[in-house]
């Protein structure tokens, strides 16, 4: 996937499409941003109408989202894995905008307990959504069988595909649109070197292109400690750059690196395989 706008290339996916009936592509760090990009930039360049989306979720993050702390997620919380539901409420509500049948795939963990397997089900049930239990790490292809099911049958429904914000907008206008319409902000605060920019693209002709957004994957907002679903606050961008090659225009917002770092120590130092072929350190 391009780290820019998190998904494979347009050549990718077309090949894809020729080579099956069906082709799934991941847009990269949930529907506030890979999502908004594949609908807004990448679709509208290629011409693409997707058929459905499915959107991942764990117990795990909802709970994280609803306020408990990295080491007790695996201990039963209903009154937080509730609060965090408005998390998943966010990215459903989000995607409506572009028209397309969602898929709610609830990725299993070891430490999910009933009860809140049932919470999660009920409330997107609740919501209009299809969702299946997605049991695949633990099952292999026999666990993803229900979600297979249930994303064939989302392709079927009628869809009315439409990017978010038409291109002849300004560029403000068609952030302003990301950030209400998606980030949940009430308005968006531009530092005064980014409006001079926006003002000398503008200039030059490149007000037309789509915007594409670089922000925490942390929170559907700008700031990586708000979780669940932030409102009540002004998306602060504080940087624009031209990706003119890329066709399109970066909005920097937040604390953001646009080239994401590297742990101090990588996963492979702790994988290793003993003389009998045995791999120990995966998980």
């Amino acid at each position: 996937a391009n780290i820019a706008h998190g998904t494979n290339s347009i050549i990718a996916t077309k090949m894809a499409l020729k080579l099956r009936d069906y082709a799934v592509v991941e847009a990269g760090f949930a529907s506030d941003l890979g999502a908004e990009k594949f609908f807004d930039i990448v679709c509208r360049f290629a011409g693409l109408s997707p058929s459905a989306v499915v959107l991942v979720t764990t117990v795990r993050a909802l709970k994280h989202h609803g306020g408990v702390k990295k080491e007790d997620l695996s201990k039963e919380n209903l009154e937080a894995l509730s609060r965090g539901l408005e998390n998943l409420k966010a990215h459903l509500d989000i995607l409506s905008n572009f028209g397309i049948p969602v898929v709610v795939a609830l990725n299993k963990f070891n430490s999910d307990t009933d009860g809140e397997i049932e919470m999660v089900m009920k409330a997107t049930e609740e919501r209009g959504a299809r969702i299946a239990l997605s049991e695949v790490w633990e099952k292999g292809g026999e666990g993803g069988i229900d979600l297979a099911k249930k994303v064939l049958e989302a392709t079927k429904e009628e869809k009315s595909y439409k990017p978010l914000y038409e291109l002849d907008l300004p560029l403000t206008e068609k952030i302003r649109t990301i950030a209400t319409k998606v980030y949940g902000a009430d308005d968006v605060e531009y530092s005064s070197q980014a409006l001079k920019t926006i003002k000398n693209l503008e200039e030059k002709g490149f007000g037309g292109l789509p915007v594409c957004m670089a922000k925490t994957q942390l929170s559907i907002s700008d700031d990586p400690q708000k979780l669940g679903r932030p409102k009540g606050y002004k998306l602060a961008v504080r940087e624009v750059r031209l990706s003119a090659g890329a066709g399109f225009v970066v909005a920097i917002c937040g604390n953001i690196m646009t080239m994401p770092g590297l742990p101090k120590k990588p996963a492979a130092e702790f994988i290793d395989i003993d003389e009998e072929g045995n791999i120990t350190g995966l998980f």
